[in-house]
């Protein structure tokens, strides 16, 4: 195995037309973020909890159609209701630990609604290519949340 770190920052914005509570609820709540907050097409859950306050851990785990088990596991260091939430998270795919990122999701209010800014840091490990896809992977989960938030 290659032992290597490369690190990769990217921030999205996005603008929802909902107030902050209601974004930051879909954001720290077990039920409201389980409607966005999953794989999709061919994706089984295996595990789920979540715990959002300062020292407290969120987990998701599910298998893909082709066998592949990807588990995230966060713990979340700064709650500031309605306005930020920072945390640090793992990735594996099966048992290989594939990166561990800083990420912070703050809200700020717009004429629209709310602007969401999600900012992460991430430092990809062993030969690990992502070639973007974790900003891709992270727009699209965006895009689900505001369908969640709409619906």
């Amino acid at each position: 195995m290659q032992e290597s770190v490369v690190h990769a920052t990217f921030s999205i914005e996005r603008t929802f037309h909902a107030s902050a509570a209601q974004v930051f609820q879909a954001l720290s709540d077990p039920v409201a973020k389980a409607k966005w907050f999953t794989g999709g097409d061919g994706y089984t859950e295996l595990e789920r909890s979540m715990d959002v306050r300062p020292g407290g851990r969120e987990r998701l785990q599910g298998r893909w159609a082709n066998g592949l088990v990807t588990t995230f596991d966060a713990v979340y260091f700064d709650v500031v209701p309605d306005r930020r939430l920072v945390y640090v998270y793992e990735m594996h795919l099966d048992e290989r630990k594939i990166s561990v990122s800083l990420a912070t999701m703050e809200l700020e209010k717009s004429d629209a609604g709310t602007r969401l800014t999600v900012t992460e840091q991430g430092a990809f490990l062993d030969g690990y290519e992502d070639a973007g896809l974790r900003e891709k992977g992270t727009g699209s989960l965006l895009d689900r949340l505001s369908a969640s938030l709409e619906g």
